[in-house]
């Protein structure tokens, strides 16, 4: 009897304790389990950006897009700091992979925004969907990424456009207002670059054009003439080449050098819409047309405003605006899922979060109605223009060219 009424007394002194401490502890119940952040803890995410390099103004746009967004929230969610922390996930393979491991390695990490290049994320997504991450793109756009025979895992998300969308845009463009009957494209290899250049051919063909040549070039090539010289056999309407710079702005200056592209109009998309593209490639840039993003609207605006406040100019892409429509629907999805302790701790469940995500459904962005489906696409193709390029551009600096059609 002794020896029970010491276990009562024992039990009743623990309750109080847990009382006086604000209750009892949170227990993880998710399936691919949770991070706990202390009550004097930030909550801790990070992004996977291209932040050096010839694409350095991809991930420079895009983390100016997140600190925003992060700035409009005070710095803070559920009471607690955020934390932003961030990889180099460069624009290749080997650079997703390597961010992809170091960024895993930190178990208090709840999501992350990026990457760039969608052979980045090719390479990060299985290291990522492994360690029950989130990933929420602003740029991505390869097809393959959010098609269950492709490459898709578990915790991917984007808020750019799928080249399904962009490729036919670009097709549509050429072939009806245009007049383009006939078209070439170039690619280098990428996921990005050849999954659109074959949207775009697929598109083409249905409308009744024909496609006369399909080649690539490597990453690092400067000499374009001999590929150009091919392209010229058949003198097409049309040149469609997806990729970026370096590549894309030699490939623009150089093809005036060859003949058989008089009269060839030169077509490139997202990965060359950035400032330093007209001056880099030159006259011969003058009347290309670009796809890309196209956002518009007094929220926008009121983005802008704020990166001209914070940085200084303009952004120095276009998907900055996507940046921050994947931060605000991350950290709406943790605060959503979140289970807070009485002393003020914070359980994030991993699984739940995936599934907030995925459950995202007219979500008022700055690009648009967000809404995103079971493989992550969250973005529907509305936020799409046809920039030209004019000698303003080229010799003007004047930035960004203007948007001639909408889709």
């Amino acid at each position: 009897m002794k020896r029970f009424l010491l276990l009562v007394v024992a039990a009743l002194l623990f309750s109080f304790a847990l009382a006086a401490c604000g209750g009892a502890p949170l227990e993880c119940e998710d399936a691919i389990g949770c991070v706990e952040v202390a009550p004097d803890e930030p909550i801790r995410m990070a992004y996977m950006l291209t932040i050096s390099g010839a694409t350095s103004f991809l991930g420079e746009d895009s983390r100016g897009g997140i600190q925003i967004a992060i700035d409009d929230r005070g710095g803070k969610l559920l009471d607690h700091d955020i934390e932003l922390i961030g990889e180099d996930s460069l624009c290749s393979a080997e650079g997703g992979q390597t961010a992809a491991q170091k960024v895993a390695a930190d178990t208090q990490v709840v999501g992350i925004i990026g990457t760039n290049c969608s052979s980045a994320a090719t390479a990060a997504l299985p290291i990522i969907s492994e360690a029950g991450l989130v990933l929420i793109s602003p740029s991505n756009t390869a097809p393959a990424l959010t098609d269950k025979e492709g490459t898709w895992q578990p915790g991917y998300y984007r808020t750019a456009h799928n080249d399904l969308f962009q490729g036919r845009v670009a097709a549509d463009y050429a072939y009806n207002e245009l007049g383009a009957r006939k078209a070439a494209t170039i690619h280098d290899g990428s996921p990005y670059a050849d999954g659109l250049q074959a949207v775009f051919v697929d598109r083409f063909k249905e409308l009744g054009g024909e496609v006369t040549f399909q080649g690539a070039v490597n990453v690092g090539d400067t000499d374009m003439r001999p590929i150009l010289t091919n392209v010229a056999a058949d003198a097409p309407d049309v040149l469609y080449f997806p990729i970026f710079q370096p590549e894309g702005d030699l490939i623009a200056a150089q093809s005036a050098e060859i003949a058989g592209l008089e009269n060839t109009t030169l077509f490139g998309a997202d990965g060359l819409l950035v400032e330093g593209f007209p001056a880099s490639a030159g006259p011969a840039a003058v009347g290309m047309f670009l796809s890309g993003p196209y956002v518009t609207g007094d929220t926008y605006q009121g983005l802008l405003d704020k990166w001209d406040a914070k940085f200084g100019g303009a952004p120095p892409s276009g998907f900055h605006a996507h940046a921050y429509d994947a931060t605000n629907i991350l950290l709406d999805a943790i605060a959503k899922v979140a289970v807070v302790g009485d002393d003020g701790t914070v359980l994030i469940p991993r699984q739940a979060l995936r599934d907030a995500i995925t459950a995202t459904s007219g979500f008022q962005g700055i690009t648009g109605t967000l809404s995103c489906n079971e493989t992550g696409d969250c973005a529907t193709g509305e936020a799409l223009g046809i920039y030209e390029v004019t000698d303003a551009e080229v010799s003007g600096g004047n930035w960004p060219p203007a948007v001639v059609w909408t889709p």
